[in-house]
């Protein structure tokens, strides 16, 4: 009896209705903004993963490669707003899972102006992703949100590095458990390109 009602919980939520975003006029704008981030696993991906490559370029890379990213995530969402066109902005999303996945699984260490200006070449296209959804939010208060958001993301790959550190110290089986997340993370970032 218990697994049948189980069961039917588990059809009910998945027969309930999705939604991808926190409606603005229901929840406010800066809820919006905040969430927008959180209910894409690509948009989560790809900030975990700027964190934990930050991490692994260790130094200054920790604070300002993740920076960069916020900073210039922001440009592109005013880039959205002023409706400036920018291409592919999806499939640059998704390739930025890819890519930074593979930059973490193979270890690449980057003087930190390459790997911040990596890391913002794939921001413009989330921050006019963000900009391209605001529906009727305020733009400060949304803005507010993505960004504490996405730096959130940022210090949760930031922080698996130094969690995956204390566990395993440094070297061999630390660095090894690192580049597997990354593989893990290009290994979803080509299933959501291919879905």
């Amino acid at each position: 009896m218990k697994r049948l009602s189980l069961a039917s919980i588990f059809l009910l939520a998945a027969a309930a209705p999705a939604f991808a975003h926190l409606n603005p006029a229901e929840h406010g704008s800066f809820p919006a903004g905040f969430s927008h981030p959180l209910f894409g696993a690509d948009h989560i991906l790809a900030m975990v993963a700027v964190g934990l490559w930050a991490y692994l370029n260790g130094g200054k890379a920790i604070w300002i490669v993740p920076s960069a990213f916020v900073g210039t995530m922001l440009a592109g969402f005013l880039l959205a707003l002023a409706g400036v066109h920018l291409p592919f902005v999806e499939p640059a999303i998704l390739a930025s899972v890819v890519a930074l996945g593979l930059l973490v699984a193979m270890a690449v260490k980057l003087p930190v102006v390459p790997a911040a200006a990596i890391v913002g070449v794939f921001a413009l296209f989330h921050g006019h992703a963000h900009g391209g959804e605001i529906g009727t939010a305020g733009e400060f208060s949304y803005a507010a949100g993505f960004a504490l958001a996405t730096a959130g993301l940022h210090v949760a790959g930031i922080g698996l590095g130094f969690g995956v550190t204390r566990l395993f110290g440094q070297g061999g089986r630390a660095e090894a458990l690192a580049r597997v997340l990354g593989g893990a993370t290009v290994a979803s970032g080509l299933f959501l390109l291919a879905g």
